[in-house]
């Protein structure tokens, strides 16, 4: 049985602060992000455990071409994102999430 992907409201909330950033940068950047955002989503659904582990249990995916990584848990039932963050971020704000 394949688990569900779940997006925690804080992982929502760095998804829209990203996509309102790079749609300043150039109109379209945005959706562009989210395309490659989706694109990775749908890579862990198939594969949860290709990803390593970065902290704890919690694994992280990088995202093409965007300085960014998914952050997440695998669970029995779902896997859980907890944050959208930029590779620049201290990992601590992150971490606090799990």
């Amino acid at each position: 049985m394949k688990q569900i992907i779940f997006i925690r409201s804080e992982a929502e909330q760095d998804l829209k602060e990203a996509y309102a950033w790079y749609e300043t940068q150039m109109p379209g950047l945005g959706a562009d992000f989210l395309l490659h955002v989706d694109a990775q989503l749908k890579s862990i659904h198939r594969y949860p455990l290709q990803n390593p582990v970065v902290h704890q249990e919690v694994r992280r995916c990088l995202i093409r071409r965007f300085p960014y990584g998914i952050f997440y848990i695998v669970e029995d039932k779902r896997i859980v994102v907890l944050a959208v963050f930029h590779a620049k971020r201290d990992p601590k704000s992150w971490q606090t999430r799990s």
